[in-house]
């Protein structure tokens, strides 16, 4: 299932003030569960990584690396990834290992269930 949008400046406000934050150098992720059953994902870009042109490719840089590891992500939670100036000057590939670490250190990839109980 695709992530929701994020768009509604109450949604960021609050995940910036109590969701957890992980910084990495091309970006900052930041997430807090939610009572729904699904996915919301929030992408920012401020003006001091350049103009509209580089702005637009940030977000189209982080939109399709967040759609190739959203699979691996367990559903409820809300993200927000904020770029950081460097990022659009990269290759894709690199903001995909980005993520991954992030998400990796956040806890959230590479969770294993709990092993089912031994039959007796």
């Amino acid at each position: 299932m695709q992530a929701i949008p994020l768009n509604r400046n109450n949604d960021f406000r609050r995940l910036y003030k109590r969701g957890r934050s992980l910084v990495d150098k091309n970006v900052v992720l930041y997430f807090q569960r939610n009572r729904l059953g699904f996915n919301r994902v929030g992408f920012t870009v401020g003006k001091k990584v350049g103009g509209a042109v580089q702005r637009n490719r940030a977000k189209r840089l982080m939109r399709e690396s967040f759609r190739l590891i959203e699979p691996q992500l367990p559903k409820g939670y809300d993200f927000v990834l904020v770029s950081r100036g460097r990022l659009p000057y990269l290759k894709r590939q690199a903001l995909d290992g980005s993520l991954q670490r992030l998400f990796t250190q956040g806890g959230l990839i590479g969770r294993r269930p709990p092993a089912p109980p031994l039959a007796q």
